[in-house]
């Protein structure tokens, strides 16, 4: 069982002890970003617009006599630049920042009078929210603009708005600061939620090696080329440089100040070095490590389709093949072939049938040795909630409970049980010689509980062997 992976390899080298002393150089790298940002010039038009539609899905709701703020229903015209990764990113980022502060930000345009003494129509109030987060960021200095920029008629209303409210807005968040003895807003924010960020922000980066396209050796020179050399840890490395991961041996890792720089290399580019967390590749290298050269993989719930290029990468010498179920739409298979063609992939076979109704004797998987499931959960333990909901495809209402540095009790429940039932259909396939169970949560509920529930629903004649992240970490 592998859970919260992502942090093995810092785990190895910082202890938690180490992070908790992290914390206390929380204030000073936070006073350190506070006198820059006045710096920041602020988003693009388009981006403010795609975060409001973001915020507007994931907002918390209050019950009808708490309402004092009203939301629309009606999503604001985006543009042609949504479709864009980095874009897509950026506008993420904004709205899980404005979903945090929800509360606070609401409190200020109140306190401000904004509300209720202003004629904007309630579709505007996600807009006004992710402005407002953006403007007391840049410490309320007006936004710098470029001229060849396409604005938008609502965020320049907004926009006007809220510089028109400067004075009052700066003043409302100054007391509210005093009121909870913080120097900023940023430290009423829950801890559980302060320490995820702290630990995101020491966190590496992790990328692996597309060795259908291209050598670990051209991949060091061709990053060599770039400026970058190889070191043995690149933890609080200011430099350009890269690491092989200590476990998975077609990992490098990389200081996460980087990743603009390194996007912009070919590599990426090319689909020679893909950007994935940790615990994912962990995932695919306990399969592969399982593994004989004819043996076959089916995997479940895969998330990112980048999992899926990876184990087929690690087979790609063997004979085996590689089931993937529970793409339910048949109209993804062109956009997903397509995609495993570009990145050299040829041992992948589609499944339309959610795992849970695929019978254990479905001839096509007579000669499945591992089931690799990735269930659904409540990602708890992943250190940049964002970079999951994008990369592993997961739902965006996942951004509440980040927001909140917890799950509900109901919530967490419903997921284990899922998880239950999908251990427990994957102990089914008897010809099956191995289950790989990996999260992204921090709860024993998902992890140790549900492993262990699922082992008493096992054939008592059947001997168990242990397997933990911790055995994982030693043999890889």
């Amino acid at each position: 069982m592998l859970n919260s992976a992502s942090e093995l390899e810092f785990s190895t080298q910082t202890s938690y002890e180490e992070i908790s002393q992290l914390s206390s150089l929380e204030l000073s790298s936070r006073e350190k970003s506070s006198s820059c940002s006045a710096e920041k010039p602020g988003y693009p038009d388009f981006i403010y617009v795609m975060a409001a539609n973001i915020f507007q899905g994931i907002r918390f709701e209050k019950s009808p006599e708490k309402v004092l703020i009203k939301y629309g229903n009606e999503p604001l015209r985006s543009s042609s630049e949504s479709e864009d990764e980095s874009f897509q990113r950026l506008s993420y980022e904004l709205a899980f920042s404005a979903l945090k502060y929800q509360d606070i930000l609401e409190s200020i345009l109140l306190d401000s009078y904004i509300f209720p003494s202003t004629t904007i129509p309630d579709h505007l109030s996600s807009l006004i929210i992710v402005m407002l987060y953006d403007f007391q960021d840049r410490k309320f200095q007006t936004r710098l603009l470029s001229d060849n920029e396409d604005s938008i008629s609502e965020v320049q209303e907004v926009e006007n708005l809220l510089n028109s409210f400067k004075t009052k807005l700066a003043a409302s968040l100054a007391r509210y600061r005093i009121k909870h003895d913080a120097l900023s807003i940023y430290h009423i924010l829950p801890e559980t939620v302060r320490k995820q960020e702290l630990r995101a922000s020491t966190l590496p980066l992790y990328a692996w090696i597309n060795t259908c396209k291209v050598s670990p050796e051209e991949v060091y020179s061709n990053l060599k080329k770039k400026g970058y050399h190889k070191v043995k840890s690149v933890l609080h490395i200011d430099d350009k440089v890269f690491a092989v991961d200590k476990h998975c041996y077609d990992v490098l890792i990389f200081p996460s100040h980087l990743k603009n720089d390194l996007l912009s290399i070919d590599l990426f580019k090319d689909y020679k070095l893909i950007f994935q967390d940790k615990s994912r590749s962990l995932a695919v290298h306990s399969v592969k490590a399982l593994l004989n050269m004819d043996d076959d993989i089916l995997m479940v719930n895969t998330g990112s389709w980048y999992t899926v290029a990876h184990m087929s990468v690690l087979t790609n010498n063997n004979t085996s093949k590689i089931f993937v179920c529970g793409v339910e739409s048949q109209a993804k298979d062109p956009d997903l072939k397509n995609l495993f063609t570009k990145m050299g992939c040829k041992n992948i076979e589609i499944l339309h049938e959610t795992f849970i109704n695929i019978e254990p004797k479905d001839h096509r998987l007579q000669k499945v040795k591992v089931i690799l499931l990735l269930p659904r959960c409540s990602g708890l333990g992943v250190s940049n909630p964002v970079e999951f909901i994008l990369n592993e495809h997961e739902d965006t209402d996942l951004l509440k409970d980040f927001s909140q540095g917890r799950i509900s009790e109901d919530k967490l429940h419903v997921l284990a049980q899922q998880q239950y039932e999908q251990l427990t259909h994957a102990m089914k396939f008897t010809k099956a010689q191995a289950v790989v169970y990996c999260t992204c949560s921090v709860y024993p509920e998902e992890n140790e509980a549900i492993v262990k529930k699922a082992l008493e629903f096992q054939d008592p004649g059947i001997k168990v062997q242990p397997y933990s992240g911790t055995h994982l970490r030693q043999c890889l």
